[in-house]
C-alpha cells in the first residue's frame, strides 16, 4: 500500500536519512519514538507538506512525491488539530469536500455519517473554540475522514488529552479504524498508544527507522541498543509456582519473589513488567503491601531525562526507571536500600506458545487491562 525508499530530508535540526518503510493495505501502523527523532518531518512527508528532492513515495502504486497534498488525496490529522476557528463543526467536517467540489447532497451525507460514526451529532453547530480536547480529536478525525482518504495520518492524536479520555479515544481508534478499513499511519511517543493501537510498528531515532515489527517482537525483543533505551528492555520473571488467591487473581512465586497479577487462568510460566511500571521510593511508602517490596540499588545510570536503576530484591534483580530530576531528589546512589512498587495492571501474564509463533517466540504474551 505505502512503499518509502531512501528517502532523505533536512529541515533545521530534523533529518530523515536514507529511510525506507513498507505498510501494508488497511494496517494500522504506529511509529514510535522520542521527541526530536524526526517523526512529524516524516509524516508530513508523507502528506506533501515538504518538497522530496532525495527518496521516493508511493501509494497503491503511484508515486507522489512530487505532487501537492491535495493531489495525494491523504486525510491528515496533525498535532494541535488546525481546526478553523472562523467555521463551526459541520464546516470544518466539510471544508475538504467543498474544495474538491463535491456536490451538496454528497457533503450532507457524507457528514452524516461520520457524525454518527464518531458521535458527534449533537456537535456539528457549536463553534470550535466550545469543544473540549476529545472533541476536538473527534472533529479533526472526521475531517480528515471526509474526503474517504487512501491513507490517514495522524500525528501524536492524543498527546494533548488527560488519561482517561486518552484511554476512551486509543478505543474509539481501533474501532474506527476495524468499520473504515483505511490504512493508518499514527505517529506517538506513547508506548502504551502504540501496544494497544499497532498492527506492526517501527521505532524511529535520530531521523532513522531502527526496528519494524509486531508490538510484541519489538518490545520483547529489541535488536539494537537505541530499540532497548527508548522502548525499556522487559524485565521477564520465571514462574515457579502460582497459586489462585480470589477468582481472577493469582500469586506468583518468581524466584523466591511473591507477586500477585490479575489472571483467570491458574498456571503461567513467565511475567513481564516495563522499567517503566516499576516505582521507587527512598521511604516505606503508605497503602497496602501489595506487590511492594525492599530491595538495594546495584547500578544506577541517570542520564539528562531518565534514571535508569537496576534494584536487587532477594534472588531477583528488576529494572526501573524514573525522571532523572526524581532520582536527584531522593539521593539515589549505589548500596542504597530502595522500595519498589509494581504496577498491578501493568503486569503482563506469559503463557504457551501461539502455534504460528513457536519457531520465532517460543512464548507470547497476554497484557493484563
Amino acid at each position: 500500500m505505502i512503499e518509502i525508499r531512501n528517502l532523505s530530508i533536512h529541515l533545521g535540526d530534523f533529518s530523515l536519512k536514507n529511510l525506507n518503510l513498507s505498510v501494508k493495505d488497511r494496517e494500522y501502523f504506529v511509529i514510535l519514538g522520542p521527541s526530536g527523532a524526526g517523526k512529524t518531518v516524516f509524516i508530513e512527508c508523507l502528506a506533501g507538506l515538504h518538497k522530496i528532492k532525495s527518496g521516493e513515495i508511493w501509494i497503491n502504486g503511484d508515486s507522489v512525491a512530487t505532487l501537492k497534498p491535495e493531489e495525494r488525496h491523504v486525510g491528515y490529522v496533525p498535532q494541535d488539530y488546525v481546526l478553523f476557528p472562523f467555521l463551526n463543526v459541520a464546516e470544518n467536517i466539510q471544508f475538504g469536500l467543498k474544495h474538491g467540489k463535491y456536490d451538496k447532497q454528497h457533503r450532507q451525507k457524507r457528514l452524516a455519517s461520520l457524525a454518527e460514526l464518531l458521535g458527534i451529532d449533537h456537535l456539528l453547530r457549536r463553534d470550535t473554540f466550545t469543544l473540549s480536547g476529545g472533541e476536538r480529536q473527534r472533529v479533526a478525525l472526521a475531517r480528515a475522514l471526509a474526503i474517504s482518504p487512501r491513507i490517514l495520518l495522524m500525528d501524536e492524536p492524543l498527546s494533548a488529552l488527560d488519561v482517561q479520555t486518552s484511554k476512551y479515544l486509543r478505543l474509539e481508534l481501533r474501532r474506527i479504524h476495524q468499520e473504515l478499513g483505511v490504512t493508518t499511519i499514527h505517529i506517538t511517543h506513547n508506548h502504551l498508544e502504540a501496544e494497544e493501537l499497532a498492527d506492526r510498528m517501527a521505532i524511529m531515532s535520530a531521523g532513522e527507522i531502527v526496528q519494524t515489527g509486531q508490538p510484541d517482537e519489538i518490545f520483547f525483543s529489541p535488536q539494537n541498543e537505541a530499540v532497548t533505551r527508548f522502548t525499556g528492555s522487559l524485565n521477564i520473571l520465571d514462574c515457579s509456582s502460582c497459586r489462585e488467591l480470589v477468582p481472577g487473581l493469582i500469586e506468583v512465586n518468581c524466584s523466591g519473589l511473591r507477586i500477585v497479577i490479575p489472571h483467570d487462568e491458574a498456571e503461567m510460566q513467565k511475567i513481564a513488567i516495563s522499567p517503566r511500571d516499576i516505582y521507587i521510593s527512598d521511604i516505606l511508602p503508605p497503602g497496602p503491601s501489595l506487590n511492594r517490596f525492599k530491595g538495594t540499588i546495584n547500578t544506577l545510570d541517570a542520564g539528562t531525562a531518565t534514571a535508569r536503576v537496576n534494584v536487587r530484591v532477594g534472588n531477583v534483580a528488576l529494572n526501573a526507571e524514573l525522571p532523572s530530576e526524581l532520582a536527584k531528589e531522593m539521593n539515589l546512589a549505589i548500596g542504597q536500600e530502595v522500595y519498589l512498587i509494581l504496577r498491578l495492571r501493568r503486569l503482563k501474564a506469559l503463557g504457551n506458545v501461539e502455534p504460528n509463533r513457536s519457531e520465532k517466540y517460543g512464548w507470547y504474551y497476554q497484557e493484563i487491562i
